[in-house]
């Protein structure tokens, strides 16, 4: 089913009119009240009139993350508060979280992307969906969950873990659609066949998946293990949350919802846009957005577009699933992770040397993350006490940082690999698995 015939059916002109007229409305709405883009757009000798359509997007500045926290927490607003009934916000990657608002406009549009990626995956008013997103200040939960609703589907706002319970009510409930976690889809599979629980008996038709990577293959095991169609579904919280863009029952790309986020490919070195089926770095300009319209926003996610019509019958412009990143961001169990991080959390506690290496891999199903650190001479000659204190206190503040489970390994001098170049700090176990899959 498609839920709003005429914006995911609009003919590409049609289309373009829309962006045009909504561009320019935004590019008023951050000149005219965002200090930050209307000092960017001066410095650049920009007025909102030369902002006339897309096509005069280039002209524009980019907004990264770097920027949303180096205005935290409501600097890029460009609302009063007053008319802000939302705030959710990431985990806080380098000490300081991103934060994003809502109007009660915004929340309606936020509900209607997601009415639409729930329809696009085949999902309606008589299904049962069991959302096992997480609530709270990430936006998988809520916004899954008002977009349900708005489709007038049955919503079991269970959230992550309660993986005996959530079995218990695929069961009960006659549950046939979820939405979670690609790596928590898997460990709810297992789950299944050690309570000897067959898929096949169950009522649950699709999952719609995403908050962190995944491959073809492990779509592959997805549906093969729960007898599922898996759909993926692609957001971030700075443009709205999941809903940005969603496969449809073809899945042959992700139909991103272009009447609201304009998407750019770029060349992340140069910054120059690509045409059409190059790979590069996505860029999304908010287009409707009223408590934090950002401009050109850059994601740093690789991908490509395709703006030929899909065999479902939308004429929106589709994004292939996301290739990597052009930075060193890793996402383990849906939380970001940057090395930086771990680096200023040991150059902090002082106690080790500056050497470490992130080890993140999937057992059972699961995303670890495994830092090994080297210590000197004197210290890990030091009584076993001593050690296991020290590494008690790096555990600690990593997890109080990353907030995820963090397993901590001290390891002798000169055991970490050294580099001429650029330090290898990561091993993703992940990627080299699906690479020889």
């Amino acid at each position: 089913m498609i839920w709003n015939q005429h914006y995911e059916c609009m003919s590409r002109e049609d289309m373009k009119k829309v962006q045009d007229e909504r561009l320019r409305q935004t590019v008023e709405r951050v000149y005219y009240n965002v200090e930050f883009y209307r000092r960017k757009m001066q410095a650049l000798g920009l007025e909102p009139y030369d902002i006339q359509g897309i096509e005069d997007l280039p002209k524009l500045p980019f907004t990264t993350k770097d920027d949303l926290r180096d205005n935290y927490p409501f600097g890029l607003f460009a609302t009063p508060m007053e008319n802000v009934m939302r705030i959710h916000a990431s985990s806080g990657t380098t000490g300081k979280a991103t934060i994003v608002g809502y109007t009660r406009h915004d929340v309606d549009i936020f509900s209607e992307v997601v009415a639409r990626s729930l329809s696009a995956a085949g999902v309606g008013k008589n299904d049962i969906l069991q959302n096992a997103y997480g609530y709270g200040l990430f936006t998988g939960g809520l916004g899954i969950h008002y977009g349900a609703e708005k489709l007038g589907v049955t919503v079991v706002p269970i959230s992550a873990g309660n993986t005996k319970k959530q079995v218990q009510f695929l069961m009960d409930f006659g549950t046939t659609a979820m939405s979670l976690t690609p790596s928590y889809a898997l460990y709810l599979a297992e789950t299944l066949e050690e309570m000897g629980v067959d898929p096949k008996n169950l009522k649950l038709k699709v999952g719609i998946f995403g908050a962190e990577p995944w491959t073809e293959s492990m779509r592959r095991e997805i549906e093969k293990r729960l007898q599922i169609k898996a759909i993926d579904i692609y957001g971030l919280s700075e443009i709205i949350g999941p809903g940005v863009s969603i496969e449809c029952m073809e899945q042959n790309g992700l139909h991103i919802a272009e009447d609201h986020f304009f998407p750019e490919i770029i060349d992340p070195a140069t910054k120059e846009p690509l045409p059409p089926g190059e790979e590069g770095e996505l860029v999304f300009t908010t287009l409707t957005k009223e408590a934090l319209p950002l401009i050109r926003y850059r994601t740093r996610d690789l991908t490509t577009l395709d703006y030929q019509p899909c065999n479902c019958g939308r004429t929106t412009v589709r994004m292939k699933k996301c290739t990597g990143r052009s930075d060193d961001m890793l996402i383990i169990r849906g939380v970001n992770v940057f090395p930086s991080q771990v680096e200023s959390v040991l150059l902090e506690l002082n106690a080790t040397s500056p050497h470490y290496l992130l080890i993140v891999d999937r057992v059972n199903n699961l995303d670890t993350l495994e830092v090994l650190v080297e210590v000197d001479e004197q210290i890990f000659s030091d009584e076993i006490k001593g050690l296991e204190h020290l590494t008690r206190k790096i555990t600690q503040a990593l997890e109080s940082t990353l907030n995820i489970a963090v397993k901590v390994k001290l390891v002798e001098p000169q055991t970490i690999a050294r580099s001429e170049g650029k330090a290898t700090r990561v091993i993703d176990k992940r990627k080299l698995k699906e690479d020889h899959s």
